[in-house]
């Protein structure tokens, strides 16, 4: 004779919880541009931070991570350092942020109630992709006896917003183009003479790679910085940068 089983009541409710937070992905469509309003963006975040934290808890980082993407897309408008061109309108980019968190959402539902049957284990709760899953791996640098003039050529040559600064034992701040720009333009400073360590910023601004891309951004506001080095285990493996952010958020591999 078979028997029959039945699902437990806590697969049931992840089941339904799933269920709910992809009618809220759907919901979400007409603010891209697929389908009729019915709501305002304003009503529409309040009732999705409602849900996040009824569904994954008041301490989720993506409850955070959606309460905070006016910080993420503060920083375009941050004074502090030229913005690295992304080409993108600001209001989109939020827009596209709020997606990808809701994305997450729902795929740490589901990894929950994939870990479900496992009781042995306790199940690991998502904290949204890793910084190093998306910094620049390319550690580019200038001696700090190096000109001004020699940083800006590197900075063109290399593409890049800014560069860290060594000593040739370690890294000990770091050059950015705006730096370069206020420093030479306003300031009156000669490039040709003018040694690199007159104008880095000190000392390097770092995150661990394995913490997740809010962090970053976290820090980039209390710091007022656009680039922040990448370390594990004590060692600089990569940059991560306002470009960069803002390539995950709006979906730009």
């Amino acid at each position: 004779m078979a028997v029959r089983t039945t699902p437990s009541k806590a697969r049931v409710s992840l089941d339904r919880n799933i269920e709910r937070m992809r009618k809220q992905l759907a919901e979400f469509a007409p603010f891209l541009g697929k389908g009729k309003q019915t709501r305002s963006l304003e009503e529409f975040d309040l009732e999705t931070e409602r849900l996040i934290e009824d569904l994954l808890g008041q301490a989720s980082n993506l409850l955070h991570a959606y309460a905070e993407l006016g910080e993420a897309a503060g920083l375009v408008n941050m004074t502090d350092e030229a913005p690295e061109g992304t080409g993108m309108d600001s209001q989109r980019q939020s827009l596209l942020q709020r997606g990808r968190v809701l994305e997450s959402c729902v795929s740490e539902l589901e990894a929950r109630r994939s870990a479900e049957p496992m009781k042995a284990k306790i199940a690991q709760t998502l904290i949204g992709p890793q910084i190093a899953e998306h910094m620049s791996t390319e550690v580019r640098s200038v001696s700090h006896d190096a000109t001004l003039r020699k940083a800006g050529q590197l900075m063109q040559k290399w593409k890049l917003g800014s560069l860290l600064v060594t000593n040739s034992q370690s890294y000990v701040g770091v050059i950015t183009d705006s730096v370069l720009a206020r420093e030479v333009v306003a300031n009156g400073l000669d490039p040709v003479t003018t040694a690199v360590k007159t104008c880095m910023r000190t000392p390097v601004v770092a995150i661990e790679g394995a913490r997740p891309i809010i962090d970053a951004v976290r820090i980039m506001k209390e710091q007022a910085t656009r680039h922040l080095a990448v370390t594990q285990d004590g060692q600089i493996i990569g940059v991560i940068s306002v470009s960069n952010i803002l390539r995950y958020y709006s979906g730009v591999a």
